[in-house]
């Protein structure tokens, strides 16, 4: 697997590698296979993904903003700087609790 949609050998600030968009969630795949994904998100203010449960383990590094995150009906507001775990198979949820960014992490 190598790395897509990010430049290499640079120093980047991750949170600058994908835009807010007024009523959207905006993603950018940095990697993907069977084993591992790497995904940027940004999420607008009110915008949600609605409840689910992924078939790996899912860690969220929030890089900019607050976002609520509903794992197994528990809530946990995470703002930037922290991170949280979704475990596999346990339904969750993601809301922008105000505008956030994210680097989703999930290992298969």
């Amino acid at each position: 697997m190598s790395m897509k949609n990010i430049e290499k050998a640079k120093v980047l600030q991750l949170a600058e590698l994908v835009d807010y968009q007024d009523g959207q969630i905006i993603s950018r795949t940095l990697a993907q296979n069977g084993a591992v994904s790497l995904t940027l998100f940004a999420f607008e203010r009110g915008e949600e993904i609605s409840t689910h449960a992924a078939g790996g383990d899912a860690m969220v590094t929030v890089l900019d903003g607050t976002g609520r995150f509903t794992i197994g009906g528990a809530v946990h507001l995470v703002h930037a700087g922290e991170t949280i775990v979704m475990p596999k198979n346990v339904p969750h949820a993601v809301y922008g609790e105000e505008r956030f960014k994210m680097l989703l992490t999930v290992v298969f």
